[in-house]
């Protein structure tokens, strides 16, 4: 009979899956983080709805024009004027500058022209406008 030497015992192992119950908590923990990064600050406003609207998310300035023709960057209230200046610039420093346009559907459609028309006047040439989702 062979005896077992105390030093020769088993060999420690370890014990992953409480790693990988960790390592699945963090991988849901940064996607759901992530989803909620990736949302634009912006005002609310009853948009139009279209069937066929793309979401882009390679957008420089989001501009909301709400029913009373009153213009947010993003989140913050800003002038016509400043609103072009800045886009201008942005425009001079990025070649692939873009512009949305976010309009209430009340809206006088010649405002959204217009202000569509000044960024033209400044060479800002990638502009959209958004619409809510109204797909199937």
């Amino acid at each position: 009979m062979r005896l077992r030497n105390r030093r020769m015992g088993q060999m420690p192992e370890i014990n992953i899956i409480p790693m990988i119950d960790i390592m699945f908590f963090l991988l849901v923990f940064f996607m759901m983080s992530t989803l909620y990064m990736v949302q634009v600050k912006t005002v609310d406003v009853d948009m139009p709805q279209a069937a066929s609207a793309e979401t882009q998310l390679a957008v420089s300035y989001v501009v909301t024009m709400k029913k009373d023709g009153s213009l947010y960057l993003e989140d913050q209230p800003i002038t016509e004027e400043a609103l072009l200046a800045r886009a201008a610039a942005e425009q001079q420093r990025t070649a692939k500058f873009s512009v949305v346009v976010r309009a209430d559907q009340g809206l006088d459609y010649g405002m959204v022209i217009g202000l569509l028309d000044k960024f033209k006047a400044r060479g800002i040439t990638h502009i959209g406008l958004a619409a809510a989702d109204g797909g199937h």
